[in-house]
């Protein structure tokens, strides 16, 4: 395969070896993603928003997991001081750890150490009677949390405090609670409906919920849950676009796990048995997609090599419009996607699905970027970075249809991938936490950085007393 896949390895930054136009580009996206994380938080609580600039609206706990994670990229990336990141983390999981759990329909923040999906943004309880328990965003939360844990390692008061917060609320998670039946975890949990009755089985964003459930010190799953998981895969393996793959139809499915876990050069049963590791199998489908998009079997407008990126996002809303004389139907808020397993596309396009997937194939990723930024200006870039969608297809009153917000869910992954990307930053800091480590190797997974031991300058702080330990 072409390109730079391994840059992300290097100790230099791959963003010196762009032209100007694209380093300044990606440079300018970074720090305006991680602005719409900084700004967007609660200043009292740090629970950050699902969608901003909007007002009112719910606090999300995967939003909160991205921008945990984003304060040590902006430390780093001297956007903040480790001070201002470290009083803005404490105050967060002070908040979380404060926050009633039970199982009462309202008045709490969850349940069993799991979240609910939308909170209040100054009380921290649950938004509204249909946000469920989630266990999906409960794992993107704690890998935010988990990643606390390992980047704050100083042995001052705040830091150990981190620490110790981010270990109780990690250890608190009830994991073996959350199945309704058989091996696999369910989705969620309402307290009027109880468990949604959907289980996570098929290749998907489900990849990082096992491996932190089979990490826990507290709560377990058995080993044997990942090979339940991995048997249900069989489906999705298969050819889509010239690539063989295991497929996910989103792209945000690849990303999410990815942001936070380096699975270069690892592999558990499944991927030995069919010679690729789960990097490798991402690389894949993004190409697939952007395969998919110069082929454009639709018909959408715009579609092409710079123009592609399907996944779960915003949309132009419900409706059946007649576009050159042919009849289309539009959607909102759907999870889009081009793979084996299936096709939803309404001529929809997220930058997400390419700046989120930037460290799998940055030689199609930047050109990708730069080409939408150049294309459409500012009506889909904006003091936030990309908006969350655009639909050139959707025209009203002689304009495309683009989004005016951008989604935690959909800026993490930009922000997340282009720093492991540039530094590896998140995925250095992850492969120092124990709980992580010990996921994978109880998931069977072998080889490349899971062999070597933990450098003793980066062992991670007792989570008591702050003091190191091997």
């Amino acid at each position: 395969m072409a390109g730079t896949t391994w840059a992300a390895s290097t100790t230099r930054d791959p963003v010196a070896s762009l032209s100007r136009g694209d380093a300044a580009l990606i440079g300018d996206l970074e720090r305006r993603t991680f602005d719409w994380f900084w700004q967007s938080a609660d200043p009292e609580t740090g629970l950050i928003p699902d969608r901003f600039p909007s007002k009112g609206g719910a606090a999300s706990i995967a939003s909160v997991g991205f921008g945990l994670t984003a304060y040590g990229i902006g430390t780093e990336r001297g956007y903040v001081s480790r001070r201002e990141a470290t009083a803005r983390t404490l105050r967060t999981l002070r908040f979380l750890a404060s926050r009633p759990q039970n199982d009462g329909v309202d008045g709490a923040s969850g349940y069993h150490g799991f979240y609910y999906h939308f909170l209040n943004a100054r009380t921290g309880t649950r938004f509204a009677h249909w946000s469920e328990l989630s266990s999906v965003d409960t794992a993107l939360l704690m890998s935010g949390v988990l990643f606390a844990q390992s980047y704050f390692d100083r042995k001052n008061a705040d830091e150990a405090e981190i620490r110790r917060l981010a270990d109780m609320l990690y250890r608190r998670v009830d994991w073996p609670w959350m199945r309704a039946h058989g091996p696999w975890l369910d989705m969620g949990w309402t307290p009027s409906g109880h468990f949604i009755q959907s289980d996570w089985k098929g290749y998907n964003e489900g990849l990082i919920i096992y491996l932190q459930a089979l990490g826990s010190p507290s709560h377990p799953l058995s080993a044997s849950t990942w090979a339940a998981w991995t048997k249900t895969y069989d489906t999705q393996w298969g050819t889509f676009q010239g690539r063989t793959l295991l497929n996910f139809a989103p792209l945000f499915g690849h990303q999410y796990s990815e942001s936070w876990v380096d699975f270069r050069g690892i592999q558990d049963d499944w991927g030995r048995t069919h010679h690729v590791d789960y990097f490798q199998n991402s690389r894949n489908a993004v190409y697939a997609q952007r395969a998919y998009a110069q082929a454009n079997p639709s018909s959408w407008k715009d579609y092409g090599a710079n123009i592609w990126g399907l996944t779960a996002c915003d949309g132009p809303g419900d409706a059946q419009v007649a576009v050159d004389g042919r009849s289309r139907h539009f959607l909102a808020y759907s999870a889009r996607g081009a793979g084996r397993d299936y096709v939803l596309d309404d001529g929809t396009i997220a930058p997400t699905a390419a700046g989120g997937s930037i460290a799998f194939a940055p030689e199609i990723v930047v050109p990708a970027l730069q080409e939408m930024r150049r294309r459409y200006g500012d009506r889909i870039y904006n003091q936030y970075g990309f908006v969350d969608a655009f639909n050139p297809s959707f025209r009203r009153d002689g304009h495309y249809w683009a989004d005016d917000q951008q989604l935690g869910i959909d800026q993490g992954p930009i922000l997340l991938m282009t720093e492991n990307w540039r530094s590896g930053l998140v995925w250095k800091i992850m492969k120092r936490n124990r709980y992580i480590r010990a996921g994978l190797q109880r998931a069977g997974f072998e080889g490349g950085w899971l062999q070597k031991p933990v450098p003793v300058s980066t062992v991670m702080a007792n989570a008591e007393t702050g003091e190191r330990h091997d």
